[in-house]
């Protein structure tokens, strides 16, 4: 029984693409917790459509996917905010725009290469089992400044997250805060999409959090939940893809979400039939 569960791991692309998935997913927890307790999770899902035409141009035109993802992702935002300010619309409405906007564009650059059907794959459910040691070295700092961020910025993101009045009146500069959250979340996907793909990456941001928020309510101790949910995906995702010969990435992301819908049910039926 052990051996069934230790063969997906054996070789050194398994194990790195495990290492990965779990760095990614520590990230992923850190960020998505902030992302579920401001109810961002549209404009999360948003911005992991935006990056799309970065990476296409990137692809195009040789340089690095990083930086391409980057500034599609700022020009995404400032799209956001210039529909906002102009127009009398709220935020969704210029977020449904780009939203459908940007992956269509993506979509059209990429088809202008070659490889088009091989690129759009790996773009949009990411490649878990071709992780490099140069990604395993990304994933890693971006598991720290996710931390280290949260830790730094708590107090501000916290009273963001539950009242942009009181953040204002404890001085705690919510404009500033917002944009520095927006920015840790652009990071968290960028940084991310290798392992799981820019549309996958959505499962682990949302997920683990939204899961640990229905066990917990601890800020701190809703991250950490969130990471064990987390790592503990990316196990089962790859365990099951390598045994099922389905897609790790897609794997590792739809199990978060059927581990939240899981405990809903528990809960649901806890509630219904108290002790």
């Amino acid at each position: 029984m052990i051996g069934w569960f230790l063969e997906p791991f054996a070789l050194g692309f398994q194990q790195r693409a495990l290492i990965g998935g779990v760095l990614a997913a520590v990230a992923m927890a850190v960020v998505g917790t902030w992302v579920v307790l401001r109810g961002m999770s549209f404009l999360g899902d948003a911005l992991v459509h935006g990056v799309v035409p970065g990476i296409a141009l990137a692809i195009l035109f040789n340089f690095n996917v990083l930086i391409g993802a980057a500034l599609a992702a700022l020009v995404m935002i400032g799209g956001i905010n210039l529909v906002h300010r102009q127009t009398t619309f709220n935020e969704d409405t210029g977020i449904g725009l780009l939203f459908v906007g940007m992956l269509a564009l993506g979509v059209i650059l990429i088809s202008k290469t070659a490889t088009y059907a091989t690129r759009l794959t790996t773009v949009l459910f990411g490649d878990a089992l071709g992780v490099t040691q140069g990604d395993l070295v990304g994933l890693a700092l971006l598991a720290g400044v996710a931390i280290v961020a949260s830790v730094v910025l708590y107090r501000p993101f916290l009273a963001l997250a539950f009242n942009d009045q009181k953040a204002k009146l404890l001085n705690m500069r919510p404009g500033l805060a917002n944009a520095a959250l927006l920015g840790l979340i652009t990071f968290a996907i960028v940084g991310s999409f290798q392992t799981v793909g820019t549309l996958l990456v959505f499962g682990l941001l949302i997920g683990p959090p939204a899961t640990a928020a229905l066990l917990v309510r601890r800020v701190p101790t809703m991250m950490m939940t969130s990471a064990a949910i987390g790592g503990l995906s990316v196990v089962v995702g790859l365990v099951v893809s390598y045994h099922a010969e389905t897609s790790g990435s897609a794997t590792m992301a739809i199990v978060p979400v059927v581990l939240f819908f899981l405990v809903l049910a528990v809960r649901s039926i806890g509630r219904a039939h108290p002790a």
